[in-house]
């Protein structure tokens, strides 16, 4: 008896403001573990990120190339509903350290109770990405810190493009 390869859509989605190494690891190990992922580039209307929509979605495009599987798309509203949309079953979320668990534990309780044939997924990150952020890769750059061991390439030729010429050893 044989039967069909069950395709299973996961959605990793986050600002990706900017797209880091951990972020990257995240969507290579999804990538491994789900027939098809889509990185959800979250647009949200009271924020206001360093990298327009357009420019985030890129660097995921550029930064994930390799991976004939992941899908890049923005989306604004709730991930829940972004995910009904496109059919997903799956939520993959990062967990850097305890403190993200309990925030990420309640979003996914509402994210259930929204919809309830969604499921999110847990994916802890490599140690030596433990302690990257964007939000941190943002503030070393803005002070033209060395982030070249914290993003892509491409990544850093962007942040150069924003601040200015970042120290790199």
């Amino acid at each position: 008896m044989t039967h069909a390869p069950i395709t299973r859509l996961a959605v990793y989605a986050g600002s990706f403001d900017p797209t880091t190494l951990g972020h990257l690891d995240l969507i290579e190990r999804a990538s491994a573990l789900f027939s098809d992922v889509i990185v959800g580039i979250g647009v949200h209307p009271t924020r206001t990120p360093l990298f327009s929509a357009e420019e985030r979605i890129a660097m995921v495009v550029a930064s994930s190339s390799h991976l004939p599987n992941v899908q890049v798309q923005a989306f604004d509203g709730l991930l829940s509903a972004f995910c009904r949309t496109v059919s997903a079953r799956v939520i993959v979320r990062g967990l850097r350290a305890a403190t993200d668990f309990e925030y990420e534990l309640q979003i996914a309780h509402a994210n259930a109770d929204l919809v309830p044939e969604i499921d999110t997924i847990f994916l802890p990150t490599r140690t030596k990405h433990g302690f990257v952020s964007a939000s941190l890769v943002r503030e070393i750059a803005s002070h033209r810190g060395d982030v070249s061991r914290y993003v892509p390439e491409n990544v850093l030729r962007a942040l150069n493009a924003k601040f200015g010429r970042v120290v790199t050893e």
